[in-house]
Formats: structure tokens, C-alpha cells, sequence
């Protein structure tokens, strides 16, 4: 423990640089926040948050006096000029989410890019993540994933967005609402096949929970669960025998030296026994690098 202590009192030494400090938290156990991120919010400031009431309880814990500010979607707009003029006068801001790793799902991507264009520092403090605690314990590949985030609530434009990401040769990481975990199981289901996937449920908290089976397996299971927590899903790649889009896209370059694009995604998604969409929107893609 005294190692410990000394490691905190060195990271609390130096004044904090000034700039934008991106500060991961925990996403449930409190225990899993890091000194650095300890050091940092303890000399900010100021730390802006999604939510001052959620926030409040981290800072409390730990006996972080830094004040606090609101940065969210709904107010991103107004506050950005403000933080920026904060970074210009040498101001030493912490940006955290509710919870987990900042801009993962949450607002903040363009605070950092208009922070960085007008010269300011920008530092990231890594620390827990709920989508890597995901892949990490679902016993699914990792050598290649996909973040694809939260998808459309409504089934028609899930399924598309589905279509668009089922060719691709990496396993997938998909934020859920409880609301919505089981209607999102089925159109996985009915897009991906029987692909082996894990749900995740309230990862690092009292009730944490993996479950993991085949895609129909786990939309049966969970058609009559009660939800609640915070989800995440995790979906294999697909099987070698699957249709990737580089053979796609292989295949609609030849077609579109005789055709046109609508025709050409009707012949190459009839031979491929692919959707018919998914090649339109590959086509769309290869005219749009042709043109770059």
C-alpha cells in the first residue's frame, strides 16, 4: 500500500499542464478508476460531465472538490465556444462521460477536433471501456473488431444498417437499450444467421452477466427476459464461406464496365446470393473513390 500512496503523491506533484484531458471513469465498479485519472480530476479546473448529478457521486467518493460543468448533446453547441475560450486563456479541463471512455458513444468528437485545429493541447487518460470489457470476456475473435455503436431503434433501418455491416471480416461490438436488446437479438438473427455472439450486461456492477450462444439462441432468450442494465452485444465475424465485400466489390467492378450501377448490383447480389442493397451501397462506394 505504501507503494501505492507513493505513486499517488508523485502523479498529484506537478501542476496539471494545461489543455483537454479526456479522463476514462469507471463504468460501474468504482474500484476500476486509475490513479492518473484520480490526479487529474483532482487538479482540473474545472471537469465538464454528460450529467453534473451522475458525475457528482464519482467526485464525491473520492473527495474531488473540482467544479462542475455540463457538456452534452443537447447543449454542445453553446458550451463549445465557451471550453475553447477556457483553453485559450491556459484553462486545465477535464472531459468526462457518465460513464466509461469519452467520445465512445458519447458528445465530445467535435470539442477535440476544434480544440486541436485551434492548437490546444489534447491528452487521453485510457481507462475503462464497456464495449473492450465486452470483447474481452465474450470468447469471441479480437484480432479484428468493429465498434458500430447504438443502431437505429426502428427494425426496417436496423436491418439495413445490419445489411451494411454483415460482409465485414471482424466481430462486432453493438451498444443496446434494454427497451430494445430483444427486437435487436431477432434482426441480428435475421441478418447475420447463426452467427456465435455474447450479451453483456452491467459489466463490472453487482449484477454483471455474460450469456452467450448462437444469435437465435440468445434473441429466444431474451424475447421474454425481463431487461434492464446497460447492454452490450458482441457478434462473430462471418464464416469463411460467407460473401465478404472485397468479393463484392470485385465482382461489381467487372459488371459496371458493361452496366449500369442499379443493374449491376441486381446481377452481381443474384449470382452472390447477396442483398441487393448491400451491393448498391458497395457500388456507391467504389464510384465515389473513382471520382475522388
Amino acid at each position: 500500500m505504501r507503494a501505492v500512496a507513493r505513486e499517488m503523491s508523485r502523479q498529484l506533484q506537478p501542476e496539471l499542464a494545461p489543455g483537454l484531458h479526456l479522463v476514462a471513469t469507471p463504468i460501474g465498479n468504482l474500484g476500476d478508476i486509475t490513479l492518473r485519472a484520480l490526479a487529474v480530476l483532482a487538479r482540473a479546473d474545472v471537469v465538464y460531465c454528460e450529467d453534473t448529478r451522475h458525475s457528482r457521486t464519482l467526485m464525491q467518493h473520492f473527495g474531488l472538490r473540482a467544479p462542475l460543468k455540463s457538456y452534452h448533446e443537447h447543449n454542445a453547441s453553446a458550451m463549445r465556444p465557451l471550453i475553447l475560450d477556457e483553453l485559450a486563456g491556459g484553462g486545465r479541463i477535464a472531459l468526462i462521460s457518465d460513464a466509461g471512455t469519452p467520445l465512445i458513444s458519447d458528445p465530445g468528437y467535435k470539442l477535440v477536433q476544434e480544440a486541436i485545429a485551434a492548437g490546444h493541447s489534447v491528452v487521453a487518460l485510457p481507462g475503462p471501456s464497456a464495449a473492450l470489457a465486452a470483447l474481452t470476456c465474450a470468447g469471441l475473435p479480437t484480432d479484428a473488431f468493429l465498434f458500430a455503436g447504438f443502431l437505429p431503434p426502428r427494425s426496417a433501418a436496423r436491418q439495413a444498417r445490419l445489411e451494411d455491416l454483415k460482409g465485414i471480416d471482424a466481430t462486432l461490438i453493438i451498444y443496446e437499450a434494454p427497451s430494445r436488446v430483444a427486437d435487436t437479438l431477432s434482426d441480428l438473427s435475421a441478418v447475420l444467421g447463426a452467427r456465435p455472439a455474447a450479451v453483456t450486461r452491467e459489466l463490472t456492477k453487482l449484477h454483471e452477466e455474460v450469456v452467450r450462444g448462437s444469435l437465435a439462441e440468445l434473441a429466444q432468450r431474451l424475447a421474454d427476459a425481463s431487461a434492464r442494465g446497460e447492454y452490450a452485444i458482441v457478434v462473430a465475424p462471418p464464416e469463411a464461406g460467407e460473401v465478404g465485400d472485397p468479393a463484392i466489390a470485385a465482382a461489381l467492378s467487372d459488371a459496371l464496365e458493361d452496366m449500369r450501377l442499379k443493374d449491376a448490383a441486381r446481377v452481381v447480389a443474384e449470382a452472390l446470393g447477396v442483398s441487393r442493397n448491400r451491393v448498391y451501397e458497395i457500388g456507391l462506394r467504389l464510384k465515389g473513390q473513382q471520382g475522388a
